[in-house]
């Protein structure tokens, strides 16, 4: 499942940037070589997100389509061999954003519930891990004066 379309690229970057995915010179976009960046991107960002949440992600937010126009976009001008700096920093900062997200730095929004609703189970596992234990032997407090 891919977390953006064609019309995700159209909406955030408009058609320009699809020049890039012009496989045979015709000045028409190839979408079957879109369609292949965006399910490798995908594929690339489930390969982060599933070290914290279960994949492929049920509820795509902006976030999850934006990186996913970014690294498509990424892999089409590098196999067209039209990469520019922006493209490369954009892809960058994509990964870099995955790593924080997996790290538990960062979190992707979870979706709205009704009220009366469960949260989807697979933000819970998003949840920190909190570790308790027996009462400090050694405190300031008991260790004061010695």
């Amino acid at each position: 499942m891919a977390y953006a379309t064609k019309a995700d690229i159209i909406t955030i970057y408009s058609e320009d940037v699809l020049y890039v995915a012009d496989r045979d010179g015709d000045g028409v976009s190839d979408d079957a070589a879109i369609e292949r960046a965006l399910s490798s991107a995908s594929d690339e960002i489930d390969s982060y997100l599933g070290v914290r949440f279960t994949v492929p992600y049920s509820h795509p937010s902006e976030i999850l389509t934006q990186l996913c126009v970014d690294m498509a976009i990424y892999r089409l001008a590098n196999t067209r061999d039209v990469m520019t700096e922006t493209i490369k920093d954009r892809y960058n900062d994509s990964i870099k954003h995955l790593i924080r997200i997996s790290d538990g730095k960062a979190t992707l929004p979870s979706p709205p519930t009704a009220e009366g609703e469960e949260p989807d189970p697979q933000f819970e596992a998003a949840q920190p891990i909190v570790q308790t234990g027996p009462e400090r032997l050694f405190t300031r407090e008991k260790t004061r004066g010695l």
